[in-house]
């Protein structure tokens, strides 16, 4: 992969769904929200990995869980007519993040919920990419692979 050409994105099969989580992982590793959820290591590894799979582990039955080569980074769209397992994710949630954050966390999501569109739409439920590989094209590729599979289809889509 060079900043030269963009890598070729294709969608990931179930049998590689422990990588794509661990790009998950290492890509929201420093990310401010993520480690204000989980500060510490241990809770981060646990909680992340769970949560995005509750999220977008769907993507995975519909094959619109994407990779470029090397699992450089990956993205999970959920299909229009198919959602996130919410109680579990609450549920996860909960478990994982210090309750002293449970108000304003829950908070915030409910505030986000309202704006979710209620018509048919694809949903990118997470998109990473390793921080080894950032800014060398691996996010814009895997955001064109899908949005190209949204305008065929005429389907919006909500980030």
């Amino acid at each position: 992969m060079s900043k030269l050409s963009p890598p070729e994105v294709r969608a990931a099969t179930s049998q590689e769904r422990d990588w794509v989580l661990s790009t998950i992982e290492v890509a929201f590793i420093n990310d401010p929200v993520m480690r204000f959820c989980w500060p510490r290591a241990k809770e981060y590894l646990t909680g992340i990995r769970h949560v995005a799979n509750a999220m977008g582990g769907k993507a995975f039955d519909h094959g619109s869980a994407y990779l470029a080569p090397g699992f450089s980074g990956v993205a999970l769209w959920v299909p229009p007519g198919v959602h996130p397992d919410l109680e579990p994710i609450g549920a996860l949630m909960v478990e994982t993040i210090d309750a002293a954050l449970h108000e304003d966390l829950f908070g915030m999501l409910g505030e986000m919920a309202a704006f979710h569109p209620e018509e048919d739409h694809w949903y990118l439920a997470q998109i990473g990419v390793d921080p080894f590989f950032q800014a060398q094209g691996v996010g814009a590729a895997l955001m064109k692979h899908a949005l190209a599979r949204c305008d065929a289809d005429g389907t919006p889509c909500y980030l």
